[in-house]
């Protein structure tokens, strides 16, 4: 065999040798990079943010007031959470000093949750959304942190609730919260009802009497912690703009003060 002749037969035999080699190499890579978790697009991450998409849809007709909010009146509703919670963060401020100011969190978040809200119902975006449902769950989370449990709730309330005006506010409160989740569940799953009233606004009215609920619940909740925790401080219920109106917001007053608390 001449020397030419070998070196054809060397490199024929080295080719599939090779082939194989890249083909393995290649393997690997792929197997790597599947491995490496992959991040959205552009566009994906930018669908979160367009308008109406989100799977969410309230009874309230679609742009019927304007181009650009999707709902005008879920959206305009809203407010209120602008308007409730300063005078809120006013009025629970002696208890808050007196306390802890942590309790200042709720009426925070609260207006938190009025601007994802507004950002939600003006867009209907799943970004919106999400804002929206985790800004409520975040005033449940601090409420139920900054008040329980130091006691049983059943205990609590049955030990402090003596006071007339405690429990008119009691079932106040109740009663805010039964209207309220009555109005949502039927804006959400009663629509059909309702448009053929042509009232399709039951979702901006639970935005008003939730806001007024929570007002409503946080101070007797406030209050009855103040009985427990903090006795000296003498806690009274009234109510704004008058103390003397069948209706307003309720908030604490402490008549006492740290001199009035016994020493060991």
């Amino acid at each position: 065999m001449s020397q030419c002749e070998t070196r054809v037969t060397g490199s024929g035999t080295f080719l599939p040798y090779l082939n194989l080699t890249h083909t393995v190499e290649r393997a690997a890579v792929d197997a790597f990079l599947r491995g490496i978790p992959s991040f959205p697009s552009f566009d994906k991450m930018a669908g979160v943010f367009s308008y109406e998409s989100s799977e969410v849809d309230w009874c309230e007709d679609n742009y019927k007031h304007s181009e650009n909010v999707v709902e005008y009146f879920n959206t305009m509703s809203s407010f209120i959470f602008f308007v409730i919670s300063p005078i809120m963060l006013y009025l629970l401020h002696p208890y808050a000093k007196e306390r802890n100011l942590a309790v200042h969190l709720v009426w925070i978040m609260m207006v938190f949750v009025g601007l994802f809200s507004m950002y939600f119902h003006m867009t209907l975006s799943f970004m919106g959304q999400m804002l929206d449902e985790l800004s409520i769950l975040w005033v449940l989370a601090i409420g139920y942190s900054l008040w329980f449990p130091r006691r049983h709730f059943p205990s609590f309330v049955k030990d402090s609730c003596t006071d007339e005006r405690v429990l008119r506010l009691a079932w106040a409160s109740t009663g805010l919260w039964v209207l309220a989740i009555s109005c949502w569940i039927s804006d959400r799953f009663g629509c059909s009802f309702w448009q053929k009233l042509d009232f399709c606004y039951l979702h901006g009215i639970w935005h008003i009497l939730i806001v007024v609920a929570t007002a409503y619940g946080s101070t007797l909740i406030a209050y009855l912690d103040a009985s427990l925790e903090i006795p000296y401080s003498l806690p009274d219920l009234q109510y704004w703009p008058r103390n003397n109106w069948a209706i307003g917001l309720p908030y604490i007053v402490l008549k006492g003060t740290t001199k009035t608390r016994k020493r060991c």
